[in-house]
């Protein structure tokens, strides 16, 4: 697991924070999206204070991947802020998709009855998304679109520059690169990016970040941990972290020379589950936490 701290290319990343300050002034609205099942981890600080000149709509994506109880927490939280518009989508499925337009005409009534009574009836609403690396902009983009104009990949850093795309539902939007802050000043936020694959996997020690997901895990939803890998909830008291990833390899006959269990293996696996929700629908953060 990566240090804390991290630095994160702080020269490119300002730079990036500019640009999207510079490119506030030409949209009329914003998309902010986050990881549902780390909205607080997945929602830049820098980027969340530069939006709050344009109208906001929060999109909780990957929504199914989610426990849908504490989604609906996170819902509450962020209407009570009164700062932004959220809805939980998944731009993979195309849940909560359609909610979109309808929520930023919404939030634009008065500029869009400005816009009628200046005789610009049918203007299209200039939008720009915003979202840390593999939130999944590119993906939704290609949603609204309704055929594949952003490249998409499930990995970080795809996204390289800006572009403009046009959509069927009135809306222009603007993409932008995913960006991280410059450093995690906590380490628990750092792993949480990790674990959901918005910090390359290459770039981490496996094992110890399958061992710390097995940690958080084993609090969050100790059920669906025993449940998927068949071992005894008695078999979590006083086990470490790393003695729960072994157990869950040797459950599932990942040994080696000497009956060893193959942590890599375990690992790559492991996080592989969790974020296809083959473990379950599960949310690493609540509001109150």
């Amino acid at each position: 697991m990566p240090s804390d701290n991290i630095q994160w290319f702080p020269g490119h990343m300002a730079k990036t924070r500019r640009q999207i300050a510079d490119d506030l002034s030409r949209v009329d609205a914003a998309l902010e999206l986050l990881d549902a099942r780390i909205p607080r981890s997945s929602r830049n600080p820098d980027i969340n204070a530069t939006l709050s000149s344009k109208p906001t709509v929060t999109l909780l994506n990957k929504c199914t991947l989610a426990d849908q109880k504490t989604t609906e927490q996170w819902i509450d939280y962020f209407k009570s802020s009164g700062k932004t518009r959220p809805i939980p989508i998944d731009s993979v499925t195309g849940e909560g998709v359609g909610r979109i337009a309808p929520a930023l005409r919404e939030l634009l009534a008065d500029k869009i009855e400005y816009w009628k009574s200046r005789g610009m009836t049918g203007r299209r609403i200039r939008v720009m998304i915003v979202g840390i690396p593999n939130v999944g902009k590119s993906t939704l983009i290609n949603r609204l679109v309704g055929e594949r104009k952003a490249k998409a990949e499930d990995r970080p850093g795809v996204t390289r520059q800006k572009q403009w795309v046009a959509t069927n539902y009135g809306l222009d939007l603007l993409d932008t690169p995913g960006v991280l802050w410059p450093k995690f000043d906590d380490r628990k936020t750092g792993e949480s990016l990790a674990f959901t694959g918005a910090i390359k996997d290459n770039i981490l020690d496996t094992e110890t970040l399958a061992a710390a997901l097995c940690g958080r895990l084993r609090v969050i939803c100790p059920d669906k941990l025993c449940g998927r890998y068949k071992l005894d909830a008695a078999s979590l008291d006083g086990a470490s972290d790393f003695d729960l990833l072994c157990a869950i390899g040797k459950k599932r006959g990942f040994l080696i020379s000497g009956g060893e269990v193959d942590t890599e293996r375990t690992a790559l696996m492991l996080l592989d589950e969790f974020r296809s929700a083959k473990i379950g629908r599960i949310s690493l953060e609540r509001p109150n936490d």
